[in-house]
């Protein structure tokens, strides 16, 4: 390390080292004044009075370099706690009614022959943090508005039940009924939160870890981009998420930090119980995870609140002249404050206080029973209280609760701290007695070694259920709650669509691009306009949509304070306070979260609101498909476009691009209705059927995935009498073959339809083989359509049995079927075993891979040629053609030379 002399003075901490010194001898005051401070009352004084200093300097808007970290000790000093308007004794009550219900719910969920589990340790953790919530803060919505928005830790869901058991709101039946959602009908509760299964008590699904912190901010955003846009008035809405500190370790979990500081989105309030603990280990049992975190936030702009230590601690902090307890609370790592929770208190006294006379000296008129009960932050009402009350009053800023806690509080000796204590779900006799005791409830043991443990309840009129009902009341209602206020919409005439139908004469366009034109047209309209969410991940110019930039704009709550590069173009980059447009850059991940918070709008505030989420097809269902899965969970609804799709369409982007999947990854979601559209009048058709089903009268809770190209084509006008049935099913007839004498089926999908028409051509110009054209828009709506028909059938074997509409569809349809798209044959042959025929798919199996796109559709032997084969081989299958025109074909066609393709129009740019 080098020498004080060695080092520049001026860079101390981060502090600018060009920073010249106009009065040195003032300098050289402070400094001694700073060494006579460490030299006559030690260097803990000196770090005191240094940190006051920095307090103070900041009071004066004085700017000093941000600390990363603050002593181990709560944020809020006892003196500056504000009253506690609650009643104690009675929450108290409460909160132990709740605590014995919430752990007797999953260990009755494990009894013999049910074995379903549960969680108990996470939420006697965290009890405190939810009830002081409950009682002091949590708004509902009975106020007419969204109330606040509440993002519960999945695996304190027991906790959130057993309470809504004592004020009614669900009964012993469904509490037995805890993880059995279909045996025990209709009173069967979902094992974490979750709306599509309990639409009317959870609002979001948060389980999955990394999703709930990444969640709340983006919904704390959209609070603010619906207020802003007057659709909504959520200001008085308070986003809250309950984390855990091993959850703060997944990508999600921290990933979008700077966007709630940069955004201000002071209506945003994380709390992480801390209790040190992972699933089965400690969190940071070499380190501090508190810390780790105070400084991850802090250096993200958000305003942190440290809630280590409860009331106890005070008197021994306040005798702390020389900061020795404080110093020791620094340095204890977390895997030993584990351990201290599972031991005596003369085992805290010898190992905690013992080895320093000053500290062992501030415990000895302490009993050993005294010393063990020294407690944490997160366990104390009154404490919780104030850091709550500061963050809701805090402005400018999100704030982060960072709470000190114990996984298990309460549960007993064998719970409290243990590793294992995450997957113990069982209570025994034993342990139920102490819980019993330690929550001072009336329970008899009679009670408890004759059979399953019992509920309890004071009783209805009883002050304690009274004081909750009160405190609900006065706060606007229950929560959690899903309310569905929202009314239909009045949706757009056919007059809208007729644009697009009209197709794109001589011009040659992608299918992005006429997506694009109608939701142009559908932006125009009075009463839907307003509603659409436009989202993209840095990505509006690559897809067209940067002439929506002057006209509905970018969303900035600061505005755009600078004069835009382009200022001079038509399309100019144009940033408003009240701007439609979600600009979120390179991150798919928040563009998903604000895709979810806006189509969940319509049940979180009333208001429906049509987001259209536009990405790189490969970065959508593959990068954040956890995301999608959430979106379903949380009944969002609204438009996904999987934009520059095909594995052969955008393949000068190469491998990383190459999306031929995406359309499978989509088909296992069942909130998801994914399409595959080729031109523009079945777009039309798609996007007005989605508004209805979305939107419409009689609306589902589903979501539109349409996948759309970069290849630019001629787009047919609609056909006089088009098939719309067929396009929202999946499949209709586009182009009848009118020469040759063999008949054949072409089906295709996207980007395919065209090579599909051209194979037609050549099959009846070359091969005297006529055959049909079928746009199939839709793979996976025609085989989820068949599997229920196929589940009608199994179930109802008396009744008129049921045939799938793709069979129906094709029954006049004579010879082979080849199935051709720009997927991997998985995608179009879910649909196999309900084609009336000799069935054969061709695809795009494999990496992608960066080249012109013929050559590429040569390599897959998915290009027209390709085609004309693979229908001239199920022929020849059949027998009706001759093997021998096969080799003829080939060679023909130079199937196996990739450099003979005609290499198409250029396929390197988006």
């Amino acid at each position: 390390m080098a020498s004080g002399s060695d080092r520049n003075p001026i860079i101390i901490g981060g502090l600018p080292s060009q920073v010249p010194d106009f009065d040195p001898e003032e300098t050289q005051e402070w400094l001694d004044s700073l060494d006579a401070a460490v030299d006559e009352r030690g260097r803990e004084r000196a770090r005191y009075l240094m940190l006051r200093l920095i307090e103070r300097a900041r009071e004066k808007r004085v700017a000093v370099p941000e600390m990363r970290s603050t002593d181990y000790v709560n944020t809020i000093p006892t003196r500056a706690e504000p009253f506690f308007p609650g009643n104690e004794e009675i929450e108290r009550k409460i909160l132990n009614a709740t605590r014995w219900n919430a752990a007797v719910m999953v260990s009755r969920a494990q009894r013999p022959g049910i074995g379903v589990g549960g969680h108990i340790a996470t939420f006697a953790s965290s009890a405190s943090l939810y009830d002081v919530g409950f009682n002091h803060f949590f708004r509902g919505k009975d106020e007419g508005d969204g109330g606040d928005q509440v993002f519960f830790q999945g695996h304190a869901s027991p906790g959130i039940y057993a309470r809504a058991f004592l004020l009614d709101r669900l009964s012993e039946d469904n509490l037995d009924g805890f993880r059995q959602e279909k045996s025990k009908a209709p009173h069967g509760l979902s094992s974490y939160p979750h709306p599509r299964l309990m639409p009317d008590f959870w609002e979001f699904p948060t389980v999955s870890m990394g999703l709930g912190p990444i969640g709340a901010i983006y919904q704390a955003r959209m609070n603010r981009y619906m207020h802003a846009r007057e659709i909504a008035d959520t200001s008085k809405s308070h986003v809250w998420a309950f984390l855990g500190d091993g959850e703060m370790d997944e990508p999600e979990s921290l990933g979008q930090l700077t966007i709630a500081a940069r955004e201000g989105l002071d209506n945003l309030t994380f709390v992480v119980n801390c209790n040190l603990q992972r699933l089965d280990g400690p969190v940071r049992g070499n380190g501090k995870v508190i810390q780790e975190l105070e400084s991850v936030f802090r250096g993200a702009g958000w305003n942190v609140i440290k809630l280590i230590w409860d009331r106890t601690w005070d008197p021994l902090l306040a005798q702390d002249r020389d900061g020795i307890l404080v110093n020791r609370m620094n340095t204890t790592p977390d895997g030993q404050f584990q351990t201290y929770a599972t031991e005596s208190g003369a085992y805290i006294r010898d190992h905690f206080f013992g080895d320093d006379q000053r500290l062992r000296a501030m415990v000895e008129g302490m009993t050993d029973d005294q010393i063990l009960h020294l407690g944490r932050g997160g366990h104390d009402h009154k404490k919780i209280y104030a850091a709550f009350k500061a963050a809701v009053e805090h402005k400018g800023q999100p704030t982060v609760i960072l709470a000190k806690t114990v996984k298990g509080w309460t549960l007993g000796p064998n719970f409290e701290g243990r590793n294992a204590t995450h997957q113990m779900k069982k209570l025994t006799v034993d342990d139920l007695k102490g819980f019993r005791d330690r929550l001072h409830l009336p329970i008899s043991d009679k009670e408890l070694e004759s059979g399953a443990p019992p509920y309890y309840h004071p009783g209805r009129d009883s002050e304690e259920i009274q004081y909750m009902h009160d405190r609900r009341l006065g706060l606007g209602g229950y929560v959690p709650t899903r309310v569905v206020r929202s009314k239909p919409l009045a949706l757009p005439d056919d007059k809208t669509y007729a644009s697009v139908k009209k197709g794109s004469g001589q011009q040659s366009i992608a299918t992005t691009m006429a997506f694009v034109r109608l939701l142009k047209d559908l932006m125009r309209d009075k009463e839907l306009g307003k509603r659409f969410v436009l989202i993209a991940p840095d990505e509006y110019r690559t897809f067209g949509m940067d002439s929506f930039f002057p006209s509905a704009k970018i969303y900035n709550p600061l505005g755009q304070q600078y004069e835009s590069v382009d200022r001079e173009l038509l399309l100019a980059y144009k940033e408003s306070p009240t701007g439609q447009m979600l600009h979120d850059g390179i991150s798919e991940a928040g563009c998903t979260a604000s895709l979810i918070a806006a189509g969940s709008a319509y049940a979180t505030h009333g208001e429906p609101l049509i987001p259209v989420y536009v990405f790189y097809s490969m970065f959508g269902f593959q990068r954040t498909g956890d995301q999608f899965w959430q979106m379903a969970d949380q009944l969002a609804r609204g438009f996904v476009l999987g934009a520059t799709a095909g594995r052969t369409t955008l393949t000068g982007e190469g491998l990383q691009h190459a999306d031929g999947h995406s359309q499978l990854l989509a088909s296992t979601n069942p909130g998801c209705v994914a399409y595959d559209p080729a031109f523009g009048f079945e777009i039309a058709h798609i996007v007005q059927d989605g508004l209805r089903r979305m939107y419409g009268p009689d609306s589902e809770d589903v979501f539109y995935y349409l996948t759309v190209y970069n290849e630019p084509i001629r787009h047919p006008a609609e056909p006089a009498n088009v098939d719309a049935e067929g396009i929202i099913k999946g499949v209709y007839r586009f182009s009848e073959g009118t020469s040759g004498s063999i008949p054949a089926q072409i089906m295709a999908s996207g980007v395919a339809v065209p090579w599909a028409v051209e194979a037609q051509k050549i099959l009846a110009e070359e091969w005297n083989v006529k055959a049909d054209v079928w746009s199939a828009t839709s793979w996976n709506e025609l085989r989820r359509e068949a599997v229920a028909c196929e589940e009608y059938n199994l179930l109802h074997p008396e009744e008129e049995q049921r045939v799938p509409y793709v069979t129906r569809k094709l029954a006049g349809a004579q010879g082979p079927f080849v199935a051709v798209s720009d997927w991997m044959r998985a995608v179009p042959d879910q649909i196999a075993r309900w084609v009336p025929g000799t069935y054969q798919s061709l695809g795009a199996d494999g990496f992608g891979f960066a080249d012109t796109r013929g050559a590429a559709r040569r390599f897959f032997h998915i290009d027209a040629q390709s085609i004309v084969v693979g229908v001239l081989t199920e022929l020849a299958r059949e027998g009706k053609v001759d093997r021998s025109v096969l080799k003829q074909a080939i060679d023909r066609y130079q199937l196996l030379d990739v450099s003979a393709a005609d290499p198409g129009a250029a396929g390197g740019d988006a």
